[in-house]
């Protein structure tokens, strides 16, 4: 008797609400749910493009290495400088395209493989500047471990091994990339979860390299942006360089100089920054980046949290003494002692196997903070919490119908073949157990 055919599940037909044409189907793909996505980013490729190239490799590293290295120097500032990706995305056109103009074009092989490659396959494309970005922006974000590390050389004063500084930096920032990876099908694979501030830098991309044609008493994307960025040059230079004491500028603390609750009140850098102002573009976009790519409701939800809890749950709390808060200065990220003054840290600690000592604790007392540095502890244990708090307000009722769905395929998914398997044995002469 001839066996049953082996059923596969590829062979099976289940029917489909969604459209049957191929064309409605790659359109429904491609189009982004995201109207801002939608104008920004073209749904079109080219895979004929060298992506993988000597320029991509060479200037890639290079810009990850000086970006890490940068952001790092400059961090210690009191306003920490940042350079971002953007200015990478900017100096390396010129470079790679030098680089496709010189290079010599001739295809190297290796020896005992069939590998080969070109110096140079050709003009430097869209796509080799997109992933030279990309390894720039791996290297331009701070590394929080290396706090760690500053923290025991500049304020314990002690040495630490170089590769055990190397392997908790490199094991915190693969644990990143780890969850990245875990999450990216919510993270990256989703059309609904957009990225504002890589908006810019799409459009920058299509500035620089698409042909587009002067309108009438107009301008293109490549002269908008050249003139934008004399003039942001222009003036940065001036807060920055020329003149760095006006990135910060209080008029209560000019007129009141001799007044505690004045600096407390005025102060932009030790105070509530009442009555200060900031010409340094730093200081604008230091409490959330750059407000040009920002979204107006995140800016305005910022704004709200930052008014409340800076001018009304920290000067409520400060003046009334919560806590003996008024023994130490407003705002600060020292610990100290009970009567106002410096904590000696070293006291607590044994000199000689750098360990916590607790007769040293009980002589010295308990630590205290500053009542903004304790918010700032509150507020950001709250705000991991608040992440699953704003899901489920937000976004409860789609991820229970969505986890519903799941359940009901997975296990309707095996009653499915169960039957299907049952209705092929019957039709090619086998038999069913009768109950």
């Amino acid at each position: 008797m001839e066996e049953p055919p082996q059923l596969e599940l590829s062979n099976l037909e289940i029917q489909n609400t969604r459209p049957d044409t191929r064309d409605e189907i790659t359109d429904e793909v491609d189009d982004c749910p995201i109207e801002e996505v939608r104008l920004t980013v073209p749904i079109t490729d080219d895979p004929t493009l060298p992506v993988l190239t000597f320029r991509t490799w060479f200037l890639g590293l290079i810009s990850c290495v000086l970006l890490a290295f940068c952001n790092q120097f400059f961090g210690y500032r009191q306003n920490p400088l940042y350079i971002s990706s953007l200015s990478v995305q900017i100096v390396v056109l010129p470079i790679g395209r030098l680089m496709a103009a010189c290079l010599p074009r001739k295809v190297v092989g290796i020896k005992g493989t069939r590998w080969s490659f070109s110096l140079n396959p050709g003009p430097f494309n869209l796509k080799e500047h997109v992933l030279i970005t990309i390894f720039a922006n791996s290297g331009s974000s701070y590394v929080y471990a290396v706090g760690v590390i500053t923290i025991v050389k500049a304020f314990y004063h002690r040495d630490i091994h170089p590769l055990a500084a190397m392997l908790l930096t490199q094991t915190t920032q693969l644990m990143g990339y780890g969850w990245a990876g875990l999450f990216r099908k919510f993270l990256v694979d989703s059309p609904y979860m957009w990225w504002p501030s890589n908006l810019v830098q799409v459009s920058l991309f299509r500035a620089l390299h698409e042909k587009e044609k002067r309108p009438k008493g107009g301008s293109t994307r490549l002269q908008f942006f050249l003139i934008v960025l004399a003039t942001s040059f222009a003036y940065y230079i001036v807060p920055n360089y020329l003149f760095p004491t006006i990135s910060s500028i209080s008029v209560v603390c000019l007129v009141w100089r001799n007044s505690v609750t004045a600096q407390q009140i005025g102060s932009g850098t030790h105070g509530l920054g009442v009555g200060s102002f900031g010409l340094d573009w730093a200081t604008v976009a230091g409490f959330l980046g750059t407000p040009l790519s920002t979204p107006a409701f995140a800016i305005m939800n910022v704004m709200a949290g930052f008014f409340l809890v800076v001018y009304v749950l920290l000067p409520v709390a400060y003046w009334s003494n919560a806590y003996d808060a008024r023994r130490f200065p407003i705002i600060s990220s020292s610990v100290f002692m009970a009567n106002g003054s410096r904590y000696d840290v070293s006291g607590v600690l044994d000199p000689a196997t750098f360990k916590f000592s607790q007769s040293g604790y009980d002589d010295a007392g308990q630590i205290n903070l500053s009542i903004f540095f304790a918010f700032n502890y509150g507020l950001s244990f709250a705000a991991m919490a608040a992440t699953l708090s704003h899901v489920a307000l937000f976004h409860g009722r789609c991820a229970f119908v969505c986890a519903t769905i799941y359940c009901v395929e997975l296990r309707s998914l095996p009653y499915l073949l169960f039957q299907l398997n049952r209705k092929t044995t019957d039709r090619y002469g086998g038999r069913r157990r009768r109950r």
